[in-house]
């Protein structure tokens, strides 16, 4: 097990591969590029396949890789200019970016490859939320690799470090204090003039404005306005000759905001604002975004005040900040009488009003104002072809609307009448990626209304035309399972996750069906794939330890229990999984612990009321037995097998009508073991002194025993 460490204060001396996080030198994964770029370049020689693999994640953080790594098939989502898209990416892309990237990692600190890595990470409380994501899933995964991790903060307790990053220090980081010293930081011998005032805050703007050191920050406060832009100004120039792409996102905006250069400031962090939209890098775009419209005069700039502010809602809008969105578009609906502006607007406050919200706030009444009024502006577009696609792209907003109205049949035909005018209007290769968007709703659409075979067809035409969307695979796999098509459905999942960054979801749905087709192996691998990535999800643990349970590995099953435990503690369903395991392995005592934990969580689960009822069941305790079955059946009157149980309680009783009328219920009830049942009420009858019905029963019980067994000798 690796010792990962957290230094707070000064930085330590580098380690290993050491990069600084501060979001103002490269904006969204500073950090994680910085890694990939030291890694990939040494990693492309001698493992080309497992870099090539990583692409998608290398190339979306650091993009001046491009020459170490083939590239990755590309979407129409990737393929598609900045105007032309019409998908964003859903928040968690940045989570699974990072999952992808720390496969690549793992990978590669191997004896195979490069030996075990030491990772050492700089300001992580200053980093980006990618960066700090990033590094709480590393130091999460990693502590079994042959990867060490060290990470700085500049605080002992950082203020606004997310919860996620924060518990994974103080859970997986052996905690050290370095004071600070009031020393020199270190910076690039070329970059420092000598400790004269002009010379510290040289070394300031050099060091990109992230320097700790109390001299160069005095000095620049007090460096005349000028001084202090030419310096910036210089610095940008200087960067931007590197050409490293990333620099874009960080320092250079950060220099050009404080030189001379209004203009070029204003285009930097709009560029980086549409790049971090586009990449799914929410927070930095809104970064980005609120700075642009810092230094942007809406009286004498309207274009561009109005765009940064629209792509910024936009970006809050997609991680459902609707309550820091809408007071932005509203804004630029108020400021301008842009065409372009109030397209924009309207398409997307009738999406907050119609799917960002919150179910009880949603408000499609107001959503179809707004999206009218999209609409209505489209249809005076003077390009015809840009008429057409403005015209259908809005109303498909209002064919989402009536989808979440309850509307489905006029869905439907808005999206159908799409697709006609742009195969109608325009010639085949123009806004590829909006067709593919319209057909993919539509067979949405279908598969709500249970059209299953014409949504099948949708989703396989969609797949025609962008063969590399996983998500299109793992749709259609949904309709082939519902369709009865298990080995489709099964093709379509591994399709879906070969070309897919990490995604539980679709790994879990794999693991059902594989499951449900009898692969076990297969089921428990993509279930343990789950826990791995995401343990914070509560299904794929009871789904994996039940699976363990029936393929009789007790030892795992305990194993993977204590683990969920400790990633849920208390909770309910697991207190009654590591019951049924503790009964397997014949550990009476704690799993009527662990039931009674369960229903002390929860005093109508019905696996812990049936657990302690076995339990007391064993031990002759047959009236604690009933007591505790009868309560499950008041939960799950038509489960055929608590009737049953009590029905056996009741014979231990002597209580034979009791027996009879349990016995009698379950046989009523789809799923139970007839014969079995018959046996045990003949018996009862028996007893009763009903010797007819006690033969009656024996006889179809006997018979159905016969008919069960000649079925499986032919079979």
């Amino acid at each position: 097990m690796n010792d990962h460490l957290w230094i707070a204060g000064e930085p330590p001396a580098r380690d290993g591969i050491s990069v600084d996080c501060h979001r103002r030198l490269r904006g969204p994964f500073t950090g994680l590029g910085g890694v990939l770029r030291a890694l990939v370049p040494r990693l492309a020689g001698r493992a080309p396949a497992l870099v090539n693999a990583h692409a998608f994640e290398i190339l979306s953080v650091a993009p001046e890789l491009r020459a170490h790594v083939d590239p990755p098939p590309r979407t129409l989502t990737e393929m598609s200019e900045k105007d032309e898209r019409t998908r964003l990416y859903a928040p968690r892309q940045t989570r699974r970016l990072a999952h992808g990237a720390i496969d690549l990692l793992v990978a590669a600190a191997t004896p195979e490859l490069l030996g075990p890595l030491t990772l050492s990470f700089a300001n992580a409380d200053g980093a980006d939320p990618t960066d700090q994501e990033f590094l709480a899933l590393l130091l999460r995964r990693t502590r079994e690799s042959g990867i060490r991790v060290i990470v700085h903060t500049a605080a002992a307790e950082p203020p606004g470090l997310p919860d996620e990053l924060a518990a994974a220090l103080r859970d997986r980081a052996r905690r050290a204090r370095r004071a600070r010293s009031g020393r020199e930081v270190d910076a690039a011998p070329d970059r420092r003039a000598g400790r004269t005032p002009g010379g510290l805050v040289r070394a300031f703007v050099a060091g990109d404005g992230v320097s700790a050191d109390p001299r160069e920050l005095a000095a620049y406060a007090d460096a005349a306005p000028e001084v202090r832009a030419a310096l910036h100004d210089e610095r940008a120039a200087e960067l931007a000759r590197d050409g490293e792409w990333s620099l874009r996102l960080g320092a250079i905006p950060y220099h050009l905001e404080r030189g001379g250069d209004h203009a070029a400031a204003v285009a930097a962090l709009r560029a980086a604002l549409d790049h971090c939209l586009l990449r799914g890098f929410y927070h930095a775009a809104i970064d980005y975004g609120l700075r642009g419209r810092a230094i942007t005069d809406p009286d004498t700039d309207l274009d561009d005040y109005w765009y940064l502010s629209a792509r910024t809602a936009l970006a809050y809008s997609t991680m459902r900040m609707v309550a820091e969105a809408e007071p932005l578009d509203l804004e630029v609906r108020r400021r301008c009488a842009v065409p372009t502006a109030h397209m924009v607007t309207g398409y997307a406050l009738a999406m907050m009003y119609t799917r960002h919200l919150a179910p009880e706030l949603r408000d499609h009444g107001k959503a179809r104002e707004y999206i009218n009024n999209a609409i209505a502006i489209a249809t005076l577009w003077p390009d015809p072809t840009e008429r057409a696609f403005h015209t259908v792209f809005n109303r498909n907003g209002l064919a989402l609307v009536e989808m979440h109205s309850g509307n489905l049949a006029e869905a439907l035909r808005l999206v159908t009448d799409g697709l006609a005018r742009l195969e109608r209007e325009l010639d085949t290769g123009d806004y590829r990626l909006h067709r593919s968007v319209l057909l993919h709703n539509r067979a949405n659409v279908l598969l709500r209304l249970g059209r299953l075979d014409e949504a099948l067809a949708d989703f396989s035409a969609v797949i025609e035309m962008d063969p590399y969307y996983p998500e299109y695979h793992r749709d259609r796999a949904g309709v082939r399972r519902q369709l009865g098509d298990h080995a489709g459905a099964l093709h379509d999942y591994d399709t879906a996750v070969s070309l897919s960054l990490p995604f539980w979801e679709l790994q879990y749905n794999r693991g059902v069906l594989r499951a449900e087709a009898g692969d076990l192996a297969g089921a428990i691998a993509d279930f343990s794939r789950v826990v791995e990535l995401e343990p914070g999800e509560l299904e794929p643990w009871i789904s994996l330890v039940s699976l363990l349970l029936e393929t009789g590995d007790l030892a795992a099953a305990r194993k993977r229990t204590d683990q969920a435990l400790r990633e849920h503690p208390g909770d309910p369903q697991l207190l009654c999984v590591s019951g049924q395991v503790a009964l397997e392995a014949g550990d009476a005592d704690r799993a009527k612990v662990d039931f009674e934990l369960a229903l002390g969580g929860d005093q109508r689960s019905v696996v812990a009321l049936a657990g302690r009822a076995m339990l007391a069941f064993q031990r002759g305790d047959i009236g604690a037995a009933v007591a505790d079955l009868s309560l499950a059946i008041e939960v799950l009157p038509d489960d055929p097998d608590l009737l049953y149980n009590r029905g056996r309680a009741h014979q231990e009783l002597r209580d034979w009508a009791a027996a009879v009328a349990d016995f009698t219920s379950a046989l009523a009830l789809p799923g139970s073991d007839r014969a079995e049942i018959l046996r045990q009420r003949g018996r009862c009858h028996a007893e009763l002194g009903d010797a007819a019905a006690s033969r009656a029963d024996l006889d179809v019980a006997e018979e159905s025993h016969r008919e069960e067994s000649h079925s499986t000798t032919i079979a």
